[in-house]
């Protein structure tokens, strides 16, 4: 597959949560066209390479790896699933040279893998990346980073007791938009932070998780007793396999799927390290397949105030039967503007208050005396210049990344420059861990109906 093709149907991701066009949301602004991250000077060859394993060879684990051939210097040597037909898949893809696998443990073993990708079933994500790290392998995990709680602080602990680099997947936070956006805020482009409003709605059954079962699954094409893991036994069920992320057994819901994403790009743009408080309400309202978590999630956040930023609110919804047809925003509201974040753009609208206050219209001046009245109108004028009661409002300003932009690509190059030149990557373990905590809180919110306490410097519930 060429890579233009790849990307093309790599939109098919984004266009699951139809993010609005800024530009045609917003006809009237200014437009700049982001610039791509140059090109590292170094070409690496074919015995410099970074020999990448993929474990998980779904959905996200395919655009994963072509994500990561894409952002250069990788080549693939290894794949694990647990159905075969994938395995057989991966062979037709990228070579029957490739090593295939039902055993993730085989992976590890290998001295030709450096780094692996852990694209599995949530339940799966601390247990395999904290074995990866063992064993010498540098990992790049999806998001969630975690399934339970617990399991975070063990897999900071093995990062850094393993010295080994550790990216979570939650890909925005290397986009062109969010490192721009992250620019304008630090800059104070919308005044002083007050809210976040993120919302996202789907309207297809496979926006709802309702994916594609091969007509070939069995006990014997596929290791269903090995998917279950440490989770409850059960009978086979190809369902449960297939669409993993229906059931808390092997998932985390709405909140760890895609609450995830939009806290983690608040927590980059902001410098936020999480809320203190949370409270998220959801039910099983349209997608009564048998799934055991809810299709419609809403949650309120409170963070406190921190030395990078006010106090705010951010409130979260996911609307898997969303009859408007879909879409999303994340808006940082702030007092004189907002950041309203698309996919891959964003606009950037300013509102600047007066320094007067306003009188008339829906007020209480009409309610006095014509002398007050008029005494108030005179000590208006005296203390306010005609300066002080307009705000000059700027045009708004759409920033595009180029077309065909990847920012999972950017990702792995953000993990790559990690393993190679030893920088800081964007969402190391400890970055991971606070943004899937409050999406783990959010659920336990949901399911036990309370109020969740949360120590954002702690890591934990309190």
């Amino acid at each position: 597959m060429k890579r233009r093709n790849f990307l093309r149907k790599a939109a098919g991701v984004s266009a699951l949560v139809a993010a609005p066009d800024m530009l045609a949301a917003h006809p009237g602004a200014r437009v700049i066209h982001l610039e791509p991250h140059p090109e590292p000077p170094v070409k690496y060859g074919a015995n410099d390479k970074l020999r990448l394993a993929c474990i998980g060879m779904g959905i996200i684990g395919h655009y994963d790896t072509r994500s990561a051939l894409s952002a250069g210097g990788a080549e693939l040597v290894a794949v694990c699933d647990l159905y075969d037909g994938r395995l057989a898949q991966a062979k037709e893809k990228f070579g029957k040279g490739l090593f295939t696998t039902r055993d993730y443990r085989e992976v590890l073993a290998r001295p030709d893998v450096d780094a692996v990708i852990v694209a599995t079933p949530d339940h799966w994500h601390a247990r395999i990346s904290q074995d990866a790290m063992l064993a010498g392998k540098h990992v790049y995990c999806e998001k969630p980073m975690v399934h339970q709680l617990a399991e975070g602080h063990e897999v900071i602990g093995t990062q850094q007791k393993t010295g080994k680099v550790l990216q979570v997947g939650s890909q925005r936070v290397s986009s062109l938009a969010f490192q721009k956006a992250k620019e304008l805020y630090q800059q104070g482009a919308i005044g002083q932070l007050n809210a976040v409003v993120a919302t996202m709605g789907r309207h297809s059954s496979l926006g709802a998780w309702q994916y594609s079962i091969p007509s070939d699954a069995s006990p014997q094409t596929l290791d269903f007793d090995r998917f279950l893991g440490n989770a409850p036994k059960v009978p086979f069920d190809a369902t449960r396999f297939f669409r993993w992320r229906n059931y808390r057994d092997y998932g985390t819901g709405i909140p760890g799927d895609l609450f995830v994403h939009l806290i983690s790009g608040v927590h980059f743009v902001t410098g936020a390290l999480g809320p203190s408080r949370i409270f998220s309400a959801g039910g099983l309202t349209y997608w009564k397949d048998g799934r055991d978590v809810p299709d419609v999630v809403v949650s309120v956040m409170d963070y406190p105030q921190t030395a990078q930023h006010p106090a705010f609110q951010m409130l979260l919804q996911v609307n898997f039967a969303d009859g408007s047809g879909g879409g999303e925003s994340t808006r940082i509201i702030g007092s004189e503007g907002v950041i309203e974040l698309g996919w891959n753009d964003f606009v950037l609208k300013r509102s600047p208050l007066p320094k007067a206050p306003g009188f008339g219209g829906y007020d209480s001046l009409f309610t006095f005396t014509q002398v007050q009245q008029d005494a108030f109108k005179q000590q208006y004028n005296a203390k306010y210049t005609e300066a002080d009661r307009q705000a000059t409002k700027p045009e708004d300003v759409v920033f595009k990344a180029p077309p065909g932009y990847d920012e999972r690509t950017d990702h792995f190059k953000n993990f790559y420059a990690g393993i190679r030149q030893g920088q800081s990557v964007v969402q190391n373990a400890t970055f991971g861990l606070r943004a899937a905590g409050p999406c783990l809180a959010s659920n336990e919110s949901v399911f036990k109906q309370k109020l969740i306490n949360w120590d954002a410097e702690k890591m934990q519930m309190s």
